[in-house]
């Protein structure tokens, strides 16, 4: 591990690297109207707490891609120590190029993982890749509401302008080739426990580290779970459940 590295100092051994809670991927799971698939993906899998929990439900193969290999790592050896080494492949490559390595996918899952190629993007490259009737599952940060605090409207035209509300988002997906099954909204509680409570005293220690970057990580992580506290429930990460239209 890389003594300086931000992303291993901050997130090394977690879980979970974003709000979500396996109660929640399961619910969402079972708002699917088919339970068995034969190509699975998830994308943006970062260390898996979902893609474990999916492939024991599913008891199916699936394909966990993700473009840093620590991650995978990290879950591959969750896998093995849960005894299901051979329900987990890991692939380490882009989002983007999903449809090269798996043109026939049933399931697409991806959680809070979107946004790195844009959720439209995100969506509209995934298609094609889809059978068809194939669903895909996809949990984006949705603004819940017009009146939001100032400062975390602000917070977020620096960090995440492309924000959408949640009608925004639907019309996003049927434009990209979908129909929107149902919707669920992450609860609080799937963003503190197991994720900010770990977070944030991690953050705080690392404010002192000698390297800048580190710092700067530390304190921009920091920012977020105050913005977080201060939301006034004004957005949520929203999985959007969708079929392949």
């Amino acid at each position: 591990m890389n003594e300086a590295n931000p992303i291993d100092l901050l997130f090394g051994g977690m879980e979970k690297l974003g709000p979500g809670s396996n109660s929640d991927t399961m619910k969402v799971l079972n708002m699917l109207p088919r339970k068995d698939y034969e190509v699975i993906v998830d994308a943006g899998c970062g260390t898996g707490r979902q893609t474990l929990a999916l492939a024991k439900r599913l008891q199916s193969l699936v394909h966990a891609v993700d473009s840093y290999e620590p991650f995978l790592a990290s879950l591959a050896q969750r896998a093995k120590e849960a005894g299901i080494e051979h329900l987990v492949q890991t692939h380490c490559m882009d989002m983007a190029d999903i449809p090269r390595t798996f043109p026939e996918i049933d399931l697409l899952w991806s959680e809070g993982a979107a946004y790195n190629i844009g959720f439209p993007q995100a969506l509209k490259t995934w298609h094609s890749a889809m059978k068809p009737g194939g669903f895909a599952v996809v949990s984006e940060l949705s603004w819940l509401r017009d009146d939001v605090p100032a400062e975390v409207r602000q917070f977020f035209q620096a960090g995440y302008p492309d924000m959408r509300s949640v009608d925004e988002n639907r019309a996003v997906a049927k434009d990209a080739g979908y129909n929107v099954l149902s919707t669920h909204t992450l609860p609080r509680e799937a963003w503190v426990e197991g994720y900010y409570d770990i977070l944030e005293p991690r953050a705080k220690a690392l404010l002192d580290h000698p390297d800048e970057s580190v710092k700067g990580f530390a304190a921009e992580t920091i920012e977020e779970i105050r913005i977080f506290g201060c939301s006034e429930d004004s957005y949520e990460y929203v999985f959007y459940v969708m079929q392949k239209a």
